[in-house]
């Protein structure tokens, strides 16, 4: 798939497909939203918000994830709606369509049981190259349909 489309993306300023990690690199430093320590690695100032957080992980409870999350954990497994799920999916969708894109195709886990394509769509080049980090290049799987993640937009923007 060579567009966004699908997704609701439809005019992003510029849309980047599967970039190396050299050229994220790049992309970051030009951008000047980071730089490379005296190893050469990369370094991001990410503000006050550095880590991940359980508290801010929520998963959809509908018929297909009633009986198989822990939903009694709810310091960890918080419930969402289908309903807040789309609406912040739109707003997420929106937010990107005029930005510049970068978009990632690849596999979660490699085991064939729980494989799953993935689409991970952000607004900066140093959180896909993040990204990049934690999954499998898709090997060419382009036209399997894909689970899209956007990061990298303040869930607070459209929350508060």
């Amino acid at each position: 798939m060579s567009d966004l489309k699908y997704l609701g993306i439809a005019n992003p300023s510029k849309l980047h497909w599967n970039l190396s990690p050299q050229e994220l690199t790049q992309h970051t430093i030009e951008k000047g939203q980071g730089t490379t320590n005296d190893t050469g690695a990369l370094v991001v100032n990410t503000g006050k918000f550095t880590g991940r957080s359980p508290k801010d992980k929520f998963m959809v409870k509908d018929a297909i994830t009633e009986n198989h999350i822990d939903w009694e954990n709810a310091a960890f497994n918080i419930p969402f709606t289908s309903e807040q799920f789309d609406k912040l999916f739109h707003k997420v969708t929106a937010y990107l369509n005029d930005k510049e894109v970068y978009s990632r195709d690849c596999i979660a886990c490699t085991a064939d049981e729980y494989k799953m394509n993935v689409r991970v769509v952000t607004e900066y080049p140093w959180s896909n190259m993040f990204a990049e980090q934690y999954v499998y290049p898709s090997n060419g799987c382009s036209k399997r349909k894909f689970l899209s993640s956007m990061a990298c937009y303040l869930c607070s923007r459209i929350h508060g």
